[in-house]
């Protein structure tokens, strides 16, 4: 009993062995033997591998015999009765066309830039001659255009204004230099804040006598709103004491006097003098008459003492009083330190700055025109239904400019849609 038990698990296990290694062969050769098999053909050696598929298939499950090669199951079409619902087909055709600029309007013609030429220097016998920068003259008298149609700050509240005209004029010529230290680094609409609150409430009158009677505490508080106010009211004191001790308590006339002060540079020496004084004997260079020359290419400065001498060289000297507040006026309105408005200054518009900044107005926009053909078919006709529309491409053309539109396949037979305008914020 042992022995035939043993004999019986040993056959067993060399039949799943050959099983295993039969199921191993590859696709190509189980085709090829099926084909055989179909065919009535057995190869030499072939037979035994036979047997040994036939006993392996009598152990697995065995295939549906209406199956086909690939697993399949073949279908049954049944012909459809009279009344039944008709299959409807549809068939898209589409043909697009592009139509450049077809509502946007004719492209001028662009405006050049001019290539500015700088003062050139040119050495005679003996003398050294510069000549200006071309157009210099047009470009000034279009911004002195600008200037008269948009009032700046600088007008009613520059430096030069803010002196009192009911005091004496030793005390107005001590106001307009106060009001020229304390300009530096702050807007003229705070500088006159701080005037005024001196004139109309400082013990005494606003004036040289006041402000050496004033603590330096107290005349912090008067200009507490300007830029670097803890150092300006130092400056101030010390000036006053200058002046009383130095000049017969009035302030210099000339250029290496008013330097000499605390504070006191070449910019605001020349206003100074030529609002002080009424001589014009330099340019107040600032940061606006430096930034606007250098971008117009009439120079290429780095520093304001640079500016200032390159425009002394050529420009007429009539005009040094007037450039600085033409151009500090002309920068606060227009040619902005951020966000120049290049499209509102005439030297762009007529090609003078080269430095302009000018969006394109006109674009050339492209419309998409979609032609959309729907044909419906069925069996015992053929019926066609055509729709056509138009659709613009996003753009620089809005949709509801765009005139003659056809409205979409889905509100066909609607009542057309209102666009709502945009609110602005």
């Amino acid at each position: 009993m042992r022995t035939s038990r043993i004999s019986r698990d040993t056959s067993r296990s060399l039949a799943v062995s050959r099983t295993q290694r039969t199921l191993r062969q590859t696709r190509t050769a189980t085709n090829a033997t099926t084909r055989d098999a179909r065919e009535g053909v057995t190869k030499p050696g072939d037979e035994a591998g036979a047997n040994n598929i036939a006993a392996s298939d009598s152990e697995l499950s065995s295939v549906p015999a209406d199956s086909g090669s690939d697993g399949e199951a073949q279908r049954e079409y049944k012909k459809r009765k009279r009344g039944q619902d008709t299959p409807i087909i549809i068939k898209q055709e589409r043909q697009e066309t592009l139509i450049a600029a077809a509502v946007s309007p004719k492209k001028e013609d662009t405006v050049k830039k001019a290539r500015r030429t700088p003062a050139k220097v040119k050495a005679g016998a003996g003398s050294v001659k510069v000549e200006p920068p071309t157009d210099w003259e047009e470009m000034y008298a279009l911004t002195r255009e600008m200037r008269n149609e948009n009032i700046a700050p600088v007008d009613t509240m520059g430096c030069e204004s803010l002196a009192d005209r009911n005091r004496t004029p030793r005390d107005q010529r001590f106001q307009t230099l106060i009001a020229l230290m304390l300009s530096s680094q702050t807007k003229d609409t705070v500088t006159a804040v701080a005037m005024r609150g001196m004139q109309d409430r400082m013990p005494g009158g606003f004036h040289l006598e006041s402000i050496l009677a004033l603590e330096p505490t107290a005349l912090n508080a008067f200009i507490n709103k300007v830029g670097f106010h803890n150092l300006k009211t130092k400056y101030i004191k010390q000036t006053a004491e200058i002046l009383r001790d130095r000049w017969d308590s009035d302030i210099p006339d000339t250029i290496a006097g008013l330097t000499s002060l605390p504070g006191v540079g070449p910019k605001m020496a020349y206003l100074t003098l030529s609002a002080a004084w009424g001589r014009d004997e330099g340019i107040g260079v600032d940061v606006h008459v430096h930034r606007i020359t250098n971008l117009w290419g009439w120079h290429k400065t780095q520093q304001p003492e640079q500016t200032r001498a390159a425009l002394e060289s050529w420009l007429p000297k009539d005009r040094w009083h007037d450039i600085n507040n033409l151009l500090v006026g002309f920068g606060q309105t227009i040619c902005l330190p951020v966000g120049r408005k290049c499209g509102s200054c005439k030297l762009a518009d007529r090609g003078l700055c080269p430095s302009a900044v000018v969006a394109q107005s006109t674009k050339s926009t492209r419309i998409k025109k979609e032609e959309v053909a729907v044909k419906v078919e069925a069996l015992d006709g053929e019926s066609i239904v055509e729709a056509k529309s138009l659709v613009s491409v996003v753009g620089e053309v809005k949709a509801e400019d765009v005139e003659g539109t056809m409205p979409d396949m889905e509100d066909i037979g609607k009542e057309p849609r209102r666009r709502m305008p945009r609110k602005r914020q």
